[in-house]
């Protein structure tokens, strides 16, 4: 074995701790890495924290190195940065990209990692794995030029939409949200803010990340006939109502669902890989630090979660720091 590390685990619902755990020494073909940056994904990870994984999810909703099992005892995460300490010769001291839980060091597949560009700060890095979900997003979502889109919801992954279709040339865009503060946010990305209330209407195309009810309704409402919502939120174990008999077929109202986990049918010639690597480039751009409203140090995990879980700490990512 190649010695101990430290590992952020949920021992049970609402609660985490962290536990020491070996690490073994790499093998032909893997690398050992020692983390800088995590980032926590509060969407998910807030679920995941509060045991909130629906029993017929559990399988889809594994993380690649997660280790135990829904609702815990589990070792869950996926946005982690480090460096390569031994390795294929071409990785060593090469920071790194790898969807890893927060543990302190860890081996895996070399072909598990991603090298981050050498003009991507690694504590920016860790948002490689939400802008990935924007890729695919937009990927699914195909807007035209002229097209006039809203994001409805402005957390994690709907702000890193709206970054990306900031973007767009000849695109009219808006971050729509019902928390006045992501106006600042909206502003740093470079896109337009409204309230619910008073988000333009008579659009081509919604992008829905809010996870709520409401959100998804009011983006409903702000389509065009034959507009499209597509779907990007994860609601866990909770169902919502919709109006679907209102004007949903009278005006011809398409729902798409954005699956995270697939690369877009279509982008079919385009790998997992190449969609990670299109990620790390766009990370390049400084505005993307707008996404990042907090940090810790990887020892107060246990005490961080819950305050994120109840929103005593507002987070779009949170960024925790790991010990040298």
């Amino acid at each position: 074995m190649k010695g101990a590390a430290r590992a952020f685990w949920v021992s049970r619902p609402g609660e985490g701790e962290v536990r020491e755990t070996a690490v073994p020494e790499p093998g032909e073909g893997e690398v050992l890495v020692r983390t800088l940056w995590s980032g926590i994904s509060r969407g998910t990870e807030t679920l995941v924290f509060g045991g909130k994984v629906p029993e017929n999810q559990h399988t889809a909703m594994r993380a690649p190195f997660q280790e135990g099992d829904f609702p815990a005892p589990v070792k869950y995460g996926y946005l982690n940065v480090g460096v390569v300490e031994e390795g294929p010769a071409h990785l060593v001291g090469k920071t790194v990209f790898c969807l890893y839980p927060h543990q302190t060091r860890y081996v895996v597949p070399a072909s598990s990692v991603i090298v981050v560009p050498p003009e991507v700060p690694a504590e920016r890095a860790i948002l490689a794995g939400t802008v990935e979900t924007a890729v695919n997003a937009l990927w699914d979502a195909a807007p035209m030029i002229g097209d006039r889109v809203a994001v409805v919801g402005g957390g994690m992954v709907g702000c890193s939409v709206a970054a990306l279709l900031a973007r767009f040339p000849g695109v009219k865009a808006q971050l729509v949200d019902a928390d006045p503060a992501r106006a600042e946010t909206a502003a740093r990305l470079g896109i337009d803010f409204a309230l619910p209330q008073d988000a333009a209407d008579g659009l081509d195309l919604v992008i829905h990340a809010s996870a709520t009810e409401a959100g998804l309704t009011r983006a409903l409402e702000l389509l065009r006939p034959e507009g499209t919502v597509v779907e990007l939120s994860w609601y866990g174990d909770r169902r919502i109502a919709l109006p679907l008999g209102e004007a949903f077929h009278s005006r011809r109202l398409t729902i798409r669902s954005s699956q995270v986990g697939t690369v877009s049918p279509a982008r079919a010639n385009r790998s997992y890989a190449d969609r990670l690597a299109l990620a790390l480039d766009l990370l390049a751009d400084p505005a993307l630090d707008a996404l990042i409203t907090g940090e810790c140090a990887f020892e107060e995990l246990p005490q961080v979660l819950p305050k994120l879980v109840s929103g005593e700490i507002p987070a779009l990512c949170h960024r925790v720091r790991h010990p040298d």
